[in-house]
């Protein structure tokens, strides 16, 4: 391990010998680092806390401190991040309740901008973009290749679709659908399926066509959302992400923005 000397790391934090630990820095007991995780100046990380591969986590990041629900009372919990991630100036990402399952989770390949909150028990999956000052309260679930805008506020329990775009200063009280781009509004709203986005991550121009016509029905007719998710599937769209779409709203207990 390449540690500065003004670093201090605890002697039982498992730290992979690839790991570079920056100017004071604080790495405690329970933290795990795997290989070639590189921790910049004035960051500080508690345990139990484990970080996988090629995570880069920049200056005055809190990692792994104990959450902020009044309901903590020092129970042993913990945070688990994945690969990849990049974490940068002033994040905080808390470990979780006993309430919710003890552990906050965040998976691969994320990017996670400056002064971002990632509040205890959330999930949040592969390739999320979380722009500056967004905030998750606690049990937030984020699916893959979200994108979250600045200084958005989620409530807790509420759910981002996978590949939907939520506009910037967006504050969120119900699920957020997947494939969507939603706006900013109050309250907000749902201006039909994230088109570029979903190019950019491969969809065909099929499944983008019956994702934007379920999303009409959704949004743009006149129909409740049994009727619209009933008119949904009597078209027989074939597309596994119109599917995923009407799955995400039948499973949701917070109702879904529309």
């Amino acid at each position: 391990m390449k540690a500065h000397p003004t670093a201090i790391v605890h002697p039982q934090a498992l730290i992979a010998e690839s790991v570079t630990v920056g100017p004071y820095s604080i790495i405690g007991e329970g933290v795990e680092l795997g290989e070639d995780c590189e921790v910049m100046t004035h960051v500080v990380i508690e345990g139990p806390t484990r970080l996988g591969k090629r995570n880069r986590i920049f200056h005055y990041a809190a990692i792994g401190l104990p959450c902020q629900d009044m309901k903590y009372h020092g129970e042993p919990t913990r945070l688990e991040i994945g690969d990849d991630n990049i974490i940068r100036e002033f994040t905080t990402l808390h470990r979780g309740t006993v309430e919710g399952g003890g552990v906050t989770r965040i998976g691969n390949h994320n990017f996670l901008m400056a002064y971002v909150h990632i509040a205890h028990d959330c999930r949040l999956g592969n390739h999320v973009i979380m722009a500056n000052g967004a905030s998750l309260a606690g049990h937030v679930e984020i699916g893959d290749y979200a994108t979250i805008g600045a200084f958005c506020g989620i409530h807790q329990f509420c759910r981002i679709g996978a590949y939907s775009f939520l506009g910037s200063y967006s504050v969120i009280n119900k699920d957020i659908l997947p494939y969507s781009k939603t706006s900013a509004e109050r309250p907000a709203g749902v201006y039909g399926a994230n088109r570029l986005g979903l190019e950019r991550r491969g969809l065909t121009a099929e499944d983008i066509n019956e994702l934007q016509a379920a999303f009409r029905l959704l949004s743009r007719s006149k129909l409740n959302t049994t009727q619209a998710l009933e008119a949904i599937e009597a078209r027989g769209f074939h597309s596994q992400h119109v599917r995923a779409l009407v799955e995400f709203i039948r499973t949701s207990e917070r109702g879904v923005v529309k």
